[in-house]
């Protein structure tokens, strides 16, 4: 019997066991046997603020405290917190390996578990992936055996899915959406950006790296409202609110 605090870290297992909640809300699984065993490819996705970065590095600990081996990479054009670094808003932090668009993931994951068995691979900006790289994902879960958690950001500031993430919905095994929260209280899907003066445009190159200085997330009707009005309130819930507003 496992005691599982955190599913995420484990949930691939599922299929294969007998789930149940314990008195305290802990998750049971049952193995049947871990050579039956099958990884699959999962997308954490969401708006910014989601919380995807503290979900991976909880994941990763999880597997770290049960003696496993993980494999982080993030992508090489994501230096907010430094190169080669995952960190959560809530300062949790860890070392990463870095991914370009020139990086055969496939053959990078195969080196390290040759030298160390790996127990699950962490991917964050995921989004920042190709088409290939995807693809190389899919091998990694059904050729060398290994779970792979993405996690990342589903569509961009003019309301579009990015390469990697539109792979991702493509050909994951599992999506799961992480949560964050519009001004409004209305679950926050889309993403706007915002120029020096914090007003919201809808033109320009897909990727620019930055924080909430640069994107905030809101709900859908805030983020037409915003476009199409350039409306300070429905960024940031400024002024008076009425019951339309809500």
């Amino acid at each position: 019997m496992q005691l599982v605090p955190d599913a995420t870290a484990f949930i691939s297992l599922a299929d294969l066991a007998n789930v149940s909640l314990d008195g305290d809300g802990m998750i049971t699984l049952s193995i049947i046997d871990e050579k039956y065993f099958v990884a699959q490819l999962y997308f954490y996705y969401s708006a910014m603020n989601a919380g995807k970065s503290t979900s991976l590095l909880q994941s990763s600990y999880n597997y770290h405290e049960r003696g496993m081996h993980t494999l982080i990479f993030t992508a090489e054009i994501d230096d907010r917190y430094g190169k080669g670094r995952v960190a959560s808003r809530i300062g949790l932090s860890s070392s990463a390996e870095l991914f370009s668009q020139h990086t055969d993931l496939f053959r990078e994951i195969k080196h390290a578990n040759d030298a160390q068995e790996l127990h699950c691979i962490l991917l964050d900006e995921s989004q920042f992936l190709t088409r290939e790289q995807v693809k190389q994902l899919t091998y990694v879960t059904d050729h060398l055996n290994i779970p792979v958690l993405c996690y990342g950001l589903r569509t961009d500031f003019r309301g579009e899915l990015f390469e990697g993430s539109l792979y991702l919905l493509a050909w994951a095994d599992k999506l799961i959406e992480l949560k964050t929260v519009c001004h409004c209280g209305r679950k926050a899907n889309m993403v706007l950006r915002l120029d020096a003066e914090g007003r919201p445009f809808h033109d320009g190159a897909q990727v620019v790296i930055g924080g909430n200085d640069k994107y905030i997330s809101v709900c859908r009707k805030h983020y037409w409202q915003a476009i199409e009005q350039d409306c300070q309130h429905a960024i940031f819930g400024q002024g008076a609110k009425n019951s339309s507003d809500r």
